[in-house]
């Protein structure tokens, strides 16, 4: 293979002029890749949802690109954050499986690296994806990186473990990826409900709402996303006007977000939900966003309870759904045994690797 180059993708103005085609074919090559990794396309972003995501209001994304003369056979995607964690930069490499064990990786990141580097972003984030197949074939023997957080760890036999760990990054955590299959089969839902409601005895409502959440339950549901999120510095600055924002950049972009939320009728404040996001151009596949339950609820099957109900508003507004994803801290076993009470099945896991700058330099 000829020396790869690599460059700043340029987006297009719109995804119909011939100026588009290096966007749309780099969009190509991340669908050939998540195809080679989980079986299907269900995780690629459609070029109208990475568009959309170039035009983050919140975030900028920047693409880099590998080219082989002219085909490109990887890419770079750089999200950096503009307003909390603006010391930090998430990438995502992509390169084609026929390109891959010839450097274009290790190519792409180093160059993403000076680019954030140069945008004084001090922590990188990088993504390895796992599937089942590949950890089984791995084994449990031979050398494992640990995990900074959870406990859990990745074998070295791993290419993409190996990839990241001998480019400089540290292993932070691992979550387990889990797809359920919709709809749901038979009473499953009815009976898990009657679980939970067994359980806490009538002390919750739901509350749910698409899209847009209803005025009275705007600030309680702000104060849960805060509270969620503060360990790890995001959304440090998040008010009911900036949900409203993100709202409104949802609604441009087509997204769709279904929330099921918990009243405490004793208190009459929100203290958990559960959200699902759907993209915008595609109707098959949905993502399981965040459950949250305040600690003092917890062990009341409230977490149970939300989540049955936030799948049957799903089947009511989204019949066409075929496929519910979610991540979980492999710790986290109460959402874990709930996840597979709903249905889900391990596919994989995936591991956040980190790279701060300030310790290396």
């Amino acid at each position: 293979m000829a020396e790869a180059t690599v460059e700043q993708l340029r987006v297009p103005e719109n995804l119909l002029d011939s100026s588009a085609a290096d966007f749309l074919e780099a969009v190509e090559v991340s669908r050939q890749v998540r195809i080679n990794t989980w079986g299907n396309d269900l995780l690629a972003y459609t070029p109208a949802e990475l568009f959309a995501l170039c035009h983050d209001p919140y975030e900028w994304y920047v693409v880099l690109v590998a080219r082989n003369g002219s085909k490109i056979i990887g890419r770079a995607g750089i999200a950096m954050p503009l307003d909390d964690n603006t010391d930090l930069a998430h990438v995502t490499l992509d390169v084609l499986p026929e390109a891959a064990g010839n450097g274009i990786g290790r190519k792409l990141l180093e160059a993403a690296e000076l680019f954030v580097k140069g945008e004084n972003r001090k922590i990188v984030v990088v993504e390895t994806n796992h599937p089942a197949a590949d950890l089984e074939a791995a084994g449990s023997t031979g050398e494992r990186i640990p995990a900074a957080q959870g406990g859990s760890d990745l074998p070295l036999k791993s290419r993409e473990a190996r990839f990241a760990s001998n480019a400089g990054y540290a292993l932070e955590r691992v979550e387990q990826f889990s797809a359920c299959t919709m709809p749901p089969p038979g009473d499953l839902l009815a009976q898990l409900a009657r679980r939970a409601e067994g359980t806490h005895q009538g002390a919750y409502r739901v509350h749910q709402w698409l899209d847009a959440c209803p005025e009275e339950w705007a600030a309680d549901f702000v104060r849960l996303e805060k509270g969620h999120n503060e360990d790890d510095g995001d959304l440090g600055t998040w008010d009911v006007k900036q949900l409203r924002e993100a709202e409104e950049l949802s609604r441009l972009t087509g997204r769709r977000t279904i929330v099921s939320a918990a009243e405490h009728l004793e208190t009459g404040a929100l203290v958990a939900f559960t959200s699902i996001s759907l993209l915008g151009h595609r109707d098959d596949v949905a993502f399981q966003d965040d459950t949250v339950v305040e600690e003092i609820h917890k062990g009341k099957d409230v977490g149970l309870f939300i989540k049955v109900a936030n799948m049957e508003q799903l089947e009511l507004h989204f019949p066409t759904l075929r496929t519910l994803y979610t991540w979980n801290s492999p710790e986290n076993q109460y959402m874990l045994a709930v996840n597979a009470a709903l249905g889900y099945v391990g596919a994989g896991v995936t591991g956040q690797w980190r790279k701060d700058f300030n310790a290396v330099d």
